[in-house]
């Protein structure tokens, strides 16, 4: 595990009582497919929250989802991470 991945585990787990609630926000393009793609990254679909940007080039995406420990937070993130053009807050 790299140093970084390794500094956000730690991070996390200093930062809440696990298991816990984490709450997830992406940027994502307004492209359907890769909506598509991130929404199927949670459990449960109707905890999952949408805004459109001003512009509707984009749509934030926010999940709250109960997770065991850090290291499930951070599969969700490399996940994304490996969607062209989202952006994880």
């Amino acid at each position: 595990m790299n140093d970084e991945l390794e500094n956000a585990r730690s991070i996390l787990w200093a930062q809440q009582k696990w298991p816990g609630i984490y709450f997830f926000k992406f940027i994502v393009p307004n492209d359907k497919e890769k909506l598509d793609q991130v929404r199927k990254l949670f459990q449960f679909e109707d905890h999952i929250t949408y805004r459109t940007s001003k512009d509707i080039r984009f749509i934030s995406l926010s999940c709250k989802q109960e997770m065991k420990n850090p290291d499930e937070v951070l599969a969700i993130y490399k996940r994304a991470g490996e969607i062209e053009g989202v952006i994880s807050l």
